[in-house]
């Protein structure tokens, strides 16, 4: 078993090593396509609790641009230390990130540095949180599968103050504007019940969710029974029902 698992170790490791060898070589080449770009030193902030993240990105983005510094936060809290001392020409957030209320901490910084830009990377459904973050202020959200040519793009238009809109988030805001949206039962949520919804739907604990937001058991409960009577269930199990049935 022992030596299994120094197998599966050290293929994880190869395979990390392998992404960030291909992420390299890609973006040396398109440094080499553009090799005017980035006269100017850029600022980055990247905001992911997973290392082999961080590090891909900081890659790619300093091939991308010669002249650039990354900062790398793992939670909300280091982000915010780093966010005081510095100013930053993109932020990169990820939405599932432990003891961290992306949500709030994306209307946090709107709030409290009306200017930042920031581009939402992650694995989480664009159906199910795009258009939250986009209202609480991203200016784009991308999925972590998508290819480094979409991710370039997202970047080069963010860092020129325009917002990026995939293909899957250009047809749901397509299919919104010509159907009746209130056939989704989750819009009726605000959004903060919608996060504790998201939360609840992922397993966390009544208990684990308060402490990740910060607020009493109490008030998560609260919460919780203003989520039931708005979706109109009765217990979890009804509402994750209802999830699957509107694709979340």
């Amino acid at each position: 078993m022992k030596w299994n698992a120094f197998l599966v170790f050290n293929k994880t490791i190869f395979l990390s090593f392998y992404c960030l060898s291909e992420l390299n070589l890609q973006a040396r080449q398109w440094r080499f396509i553009n090799p005017l770009k980035n006269i100017h030193l850029k600022r980055f902030l990247l905001i992911d609790d997973h290392v082999i993240v961080r590090s891909a990105m900081n890659v790619l983005l300093s091939q991308m641009y010669n002249s650039c510094h990354t900062d790398e936060a793992h939670d909300a809290d280091s982000a915010i230390s780093f966010l005081k001392q510095n100013q930053y020409d993109l932020v990169i957030l990820d939405v599932q990130i432990p003891e961290t209320d992306t949500l709030g901490l994306m209307e946090y910084l709107k709030t409290k540095y009306p200017g930042i830009i920031v581009l939402i990377f992650s694995m989480s459904p664009e159906n199910l949180y795009a258009q939250r973050f986009l209202k609480a202020g991203a200016m784009g959200f991308l999925n972590k599968n998508a290819p480094l040519e979409e991710i370039r793009k997202a970047v080069d238009l963010l860092l020129n103050n325009k917002k990026y809109i995939s293909n899957t988030i250009n047809d749901i805001l397509q299919n919104e504007s010509t159907t009746d949206t209130n056939k989704n039962v989750f819009n009726s949520l605000s959004v903060r019940e919608f996060e504790i919804a998201s939360l609840l739907l992922s397993g966390q604990t009544i208990s684990k969710i308060a402490a990740t937001l910060h607020l009493s058991v109490s008030t998560i409960g609260t919460h919780k029974g203003r989520i039931f009577k708005k979706l109109n269930v009765e217990n979890l199990l009804e509402m994750k029902e209802l999830a699957v049935l509107y694709h979340l």
